[in-house]
């Protein structure tokens, strides 16, 4: 099978000719990939920023955002069968292990991550396990729903955090409105009242923004502090969903948040640098977010499928990986990107 895979750190991915994985244990599903999404975290991963935490060894596949149809199963395997078209929860786990019996599958304690620490889904097939899969209802199709299955769970699962200080009157600021964002603000929509904000450098993000049912788009243009502000009353948001991490958005997060309010961290890429203090002064949470739960993926399939959520994607070809890695890389991709293999 063909497959884009990483050979050295800071250099582009390359198509090479590998071998098929095979179902050999009881509950392995192996999966013919319909559609993959591109994440900035596999950005991340080529510039070496995984290298030490995952421990994988190069040459290896990214891909973590998954779905297709079911090619193979292990003997034991009863909730798919062959042919089922699938999304692929990201994390695989064992079930046994204490975060799992909690449903807290990111913290399995004998799991692993397709795409981090092993071969992932920028390929033709995909290893994974009867835990992992989702069986989609008629109608959804890999290459609309793929990147669901990270930039899409990750967004869900930190608004469900949200959800308990987000009532009626409350106001919530979303930072990024690309391709985990403009997901968060529907999850925002579907689950809670509070007003919502979103802010973005893009005129054509926020206009996304605003037609996913943000209720005021901010251009990120050194006035954005004041805007919300003004639009929180003086005091800032309840909540600060920050989908970016880097280039200025925390500083205007922390800024941005109401004494006594909730910072929610998914993206990354810089520090967040603030005297103890501060925090204890103002009494600031601050709350990471790894992906999400298997439930939560049905979930989001639910909304999904109620129309509640969906994706704006541009879509490649595998062997055009590094191009659409540029495109990401270069603030060039509205919503997300999305890989087809041949």
């Amino acid at each position: 099978m063909k497959a884009a895979r990483l050979h050295a750190y800071h250099e582009p991915l390359k198509l090479d000719e590998v071998g098929e994985p095979k179902a050999t244990g009881p509950f392995d599903v192996v999966v013919r990939i319909g559609a993959a999404g591109l994440c900035r975290t596999d950005l991340h991963i080529q510039e070496g920023q995984w290298a030490e935490k995952s421990g994988v060894a190069l040459p290896y596949t990214p891909g973590h955002e998954n779905a297709g149809w079911v090619h193979e199963v292990g003997p034991a395997v009863t909730d798919v069968a062959v042919g089922d078209t699938v999304i692929v929860h990201p994390f695989i786990s064992c079930g046994l292990c204490r975060p799992c019996r909690r449903g807290d599958d990111m913290h399995c304690l004998n799991g692993s991550f397709p795409g981090i620490n092993r071969d992932g889904g920028f390929a033709d097939f995909l290893h994974t396990s009867a835990r992992s899969v989702v069986k989609l209802g008629e109608g959804l199709d890999p290459k609309d729903i793929a990147a669901l299955a990270d930039a899409g769970l990750t967004a869900i699962h930190a608004v469900k955090k949200a959800i308990p200080v987000l009532g009626a009157g409350t106001h919530v600021v979303v930072i990024g409105a690309g391709g985990l964002g403009h997901i968060g603000i529907q999850c925002l929509k579907a689950y809670t009242p509070a007003e919502i904000i979103v802010m973005d450098p893009s005129e054509p993000a926020l206009a996304l923004a605003g037609e996913l049912g943000a209720d005021h788009t901010v251009k990120v243009d050194g006035t954005q502090m004041d805007t919300v502000k003004e639009l929180t009353d003086g005091f800032g948001a309840e909540a600060i969903i920050d989908f970016v991490g880097e280039k200025g958005a925390i500083e205007d997060g922390i800024a941005m948040v109401r004494d006594g309010g909730f910072y929610y961290v998914i993206g990354y890429g810089e520090n967040i640098n603030v005297p103890t203090i501060d925090v204890i002064s103002r009494e600031i949470s601050f709350i990471g977010n790894l992906v999400g739960s298997y439930t939560d993926l049905n979930e989001l399939m639910i909304l999904t499928a109620q129309g509640k959520v969906s994706l704006h994607t541009t879509t490649y070809p595998l062997d055009a990986i590094n191009d659409a890695m540029a495109d990401l890389d270069g603030g060039r991709l509205q919503g997300r990107g999305i890989l087809i293999p041949g």
